[in-house]
């Protein structure tokens, strides 16, 4: 068995408590790490996400379609073979399952969902990553494409990478840094961002607002922001021309409420 390594809080002293929460030792205490990317921002707004449009949540907490834009991504296929989905059923609390994926032929998950909080490929084949899009939505499936998406693996992420979190049920979190990176080159041509905050009244308002041209802007929160259960954040934006990349990053520290 392995040597457990000791920690100088172990001596009285003490460690910074960011890495005191990284390593599980303060209780009630735990890291989101909220990643975004999307590889082809237009003139209109979208999320940051490898889906098209702007993510919304479901009206009523549903079944979710999990499906692939390549047929490689099958049980028995060279790209991904299963996929591990967490996300917020209708009490607000977390719930999870590992689906078997078919392709692009839909396969329905066990459980409802009102957001998807992550994807992460479970299993591979011998490409080692996920060959297509991996969707998780509702409505009519086209070629492995939902009518409405919530959430998506892009090409070869292996997880998804969404510019969008859920506070669950029980928990608070706390905004504790972000930012956008743009990879726009084109002279003269910008994006601009913003972090959005639907509240517990479901009204969506603009808490943050950035332009870039190209490169990374960061907010260090000396003061987080606070996130009550059943809010959400989400980071979107557009450009002012065509064919932007951008990427979007939030680090949370969610607390468990006291009972």
């Amino acid at each position: 068995m392995a040597r457990e390594l000791s920690s100088i809080s172990r001596f009285g002293l003490t460690e910074p408590f960011e890495l005191q929460v990284g390593r599980g030792q303060i209780a009630g205490h735990s890291v989101v790490h909220v990643f975004g990317h999307n590889p082809d921002v237009d003139t209109t707004e979208v999320t940051i996400w490898p889906a098209l449009g702007l993510l919304v949540h479901p009206a009523a907490p549903t079944i979710m379609k999990i499906s692939s834009s390549s047929a490689d991504d099958t049980s028995a296929g060279t790209g991904a073979r299963t996929v591990y989905i967490l996300g917020i059923n209708g009490a607000g609390g977390y719930v999870s399952e590992t689906v078997t994926l078919n392709g692009q032929t839909a396969v329905n998950t066990v459980y409802e969902y009102d957001a998807i909080e992550t994807m992460s490929v479970a299993s591979v084949g011998s490409g080692g990553v996920n060959a297509g899009i991996i969707y998780a939505g509702t409505g009519t499936v086209t070629a492995g494409v939902p009518a409405v998406p919530y959430s998506a693996i892009g090409i070869g992420d292996n997880v998804s990478l969404v510019g969008h979190w859920t506070c669950p049920t029980g928990y608070t979190g706390y905004l504790v840094f972000g930012s956008i990176t743009s990879g726009t080159t084109t002279a003269n041509q910008y994006i601009t961002a913003r972090l959005k905050l639907r509240a517990q009244d479901n009204i969506v308002r603009t808490a943050a607002i950035t332009t870039l041209h190209y490169g990374t802007s960061g907010y260090d929160f000396a003061y987080p922001v606070k996130i009550m259960a059943g809010e959400c954040i989400t980071a979107t934006a557009e450009g002012s021309g065509n064919n932007n990349d951008v990427s979007s990053y939030f680090q949370i520290v969610l607390v468990r409420d006291a009972t």
